[in-house]
């Protein structure tokens, strides 16, 4: 008899769900997506309700399409986007909508964590960096800005905790959703008794800290029958979607690096113990006890490509809809006519800030070296390799902490770009392997399930449940030019700080008025 299991995505767009036999083979899939908001420049907030409803319409929509008997899901396994927060009443009612990760409303309380408050020494001890991301900051800023919210939390959870709560009424936290908080020892797997206090809260207003392999049983039955789920479906509460779209694309051995670009990006690999870097430029968070995964996430990814679309290429876009051809392959091929290199115009894509290998919100993009010669193809490719420049810059630092790279996996919708692919292996000067895992954070979810659950002993069985599509191995004639050119890139970024907090600072005042 085959049976089932269940890996869920929550994610900061969407919610999706794929379900799997237990040898990887996939039944079905569905995704929900819903709103950003967005009001101003720093704020990018959602409404936890809405996703609440999401997941339990992604889960009822694989299951209806799949004809899968609910007796036959083993379980239900969890992946979630990191960093979010909410204050919630004595009863779990939110009193403000989720922060999200992308929310930068913190950003001067930043500043004053690393200057005032200990900030370098709590990084050390947590692995989470000092960035509007963090939830850390996030509640510093709560507790001045918005001390009524604060005052009146019974509770300041994220986004899979709240979930949690409304399914089983229990608030539980896995130990890396915690490990992306701030305020997680990472030696100890306890809560930061220092961090607490810079944050102003007590350990009762945090949730009770659990294993990623927690396993949770006796579903509210009305939200059972809502998911078409049986009430005693395990639910696996799993880890962080970035360390398990590592584990979704077998980059759990040692020496092996995972790189994802999609409207953001992250490239990270996996240690048996966790590690800070003295610099401040990598993150650390836990996968399992003995699974720490470092590296570091980046703003600007498929999004700036989007921008360089709509601003560029707007003409050749229109026509290749009419053609039937996607917009992103016009783009690819208009800067595939272009030399490697650009021909010395070097793009900066900070258009988000940056979080690593910078983590300096106020970073803005540039094209530099621009000349008569530079098309807006050449513009095109600068953005393409600019990106790839930025996530070097953080394979770089990662070196320094975990050691020569072995072998590098690449996914996200990028991967679907022969250039980009290669551009990557090139600027990298290593090989570089795409894996055919699709939804690799909810397959990560559902292997860790399977682990969890019994039904195996080794994260690797997941090697049996992808292949490799694509390979590229480095161009020798690339690589030269991009040893030339990615110095300049990498000293740009480190001369222009001062510039790059004038600017923000201009642009804070433009977008107040």
């Amino acid at each position: 008899m085959t049976n089932y299991m269940m890996g869920v995505d929550i994610g900061t767009t969407s919610t999706k769900a794929v379900l799997y036999q237990t040898d990887g083979v996939i039944a079905a899939y569905a995704n929900i997506g819903y709103p950003l908001y967005t009001p101003d420049a720093f704020t990018a907030e959602q409404n936890p309700e809405e996703i609440f409803s999401a997941v339990l319409s992604v889960i009822h929509d694989v299951v209806e399409k799949s004809k899968v008997s609910p007796e036959k899901i083993n379980f239900v396994s969890f992946s979630c986007a990191m960093h979010s927060v909410i204050p919630v009443d004595a009863d779990g009612k939110p009193l403000m909508r989720c922060m999200t990760w992308a929310d930068n409303r913190s950003i001067d309380w930043c500043h004053r964590l690393k200057t005032e408050f200990g900030g370098h020494e709590i990084y050390v001890r947590t692995g989470t960096p000092i960035h509007p991301m963090s939830p850390l900051p996030k509640l510093l800023w709560m507790r001045h800005e918005e001390a009524d919210i604060f005052n009146r939390a019974k509770k300041f959870i994220s986004i899979k905790e709240y979930i949690f709560y409304k399914l089983f009424n229990q608030y539980v936290v896995d130990h890396s959703i915690a490990s992306c908080t701030g305020l997680m020892a990472m030696d100890t797997l306890n809560w930061d008794r220092n961090a607490m206090k810079v944050a102003g809260v007590s350990e009762d207003q945090l949730s009770e800290l659990v294993p990623t392999t927690q396993i949770m049983i006796g579903i509210d039955s009305n939200y059972a029958e809502r998911m078409g789920l049986k009430k005693h479906t395990p639910f696996v509460l799993g880890a962080s979607d970035g360390v398990l779209s590592n584990l979704g694309v077998n980059a759990i051995d040692p020496g092996v690096v995972a790189v994802t670009i999609g409207t953001s990006g992250a490239i990270r690999t996996v240690v048996d113990k966790p590690v800070a870097d003295p610099k401040e430029r990598l993150f650390c968070y836990e996968l399992t006890e003995d699974k720490w995964v470092v590296g570091g996430p980046v703003n600007n990814g498929g999004g700036v490509l989007r921008w360089a679309r709509d601003e560029f290429a707007a003409s050749e876009v229109e026509t290749a809809k009419r053609l039937g051809i996607s917009p992103y392959d016009v783009l690819t091929r208009m800067a595939a006519r272009v030399k490697t290199g650009s021909d010395g115009l070097i793009f900066q894509p900070y258009f988000s800030g940056e979080r690593a290998p910078l983590w300096n919100p106020n970073a803005r993009g540039a094209f530099f070296g621009l000349n008569l010669h530079h098309q807006k193809q050449h513009m095109i490719r600068a953005v393409l390799e600019g990106i790839i420049y930025n996530l070097y810059s953080v394979l770089l630092a990662m070196r320094e902490r975990t050691g020569e790279p072995k072998k590098i996996q690449a996914t996200g919708g990028f991967a679907r770009s022969e250039l980009w692919r290669q551009m990557m292996a090139d600027i990298f000067a290593q090989p570089v392997y795409v894996p055919e895992s699709f939804e690799s954070s909810c397959l990560g979810a559902a292997v860790l399930g399977l682990y969890a659950t019994g039904g195996t002993d080794d994260l690797g069985i997941v090697s049996t449940m992808i292949g490799s599509v694509h390979s590229h191995k480095p161009i020798k004639e690339n690589v030269e030019v991009y040893e030339l050119l990615f110095p300049i890139f990498l000293r740009l970024s480190r001369k222009l700080n001062d510039e790059w907090n004038d600017i923000a600072a201009f642009q804070h005042t433009q977008f107040s008025d």
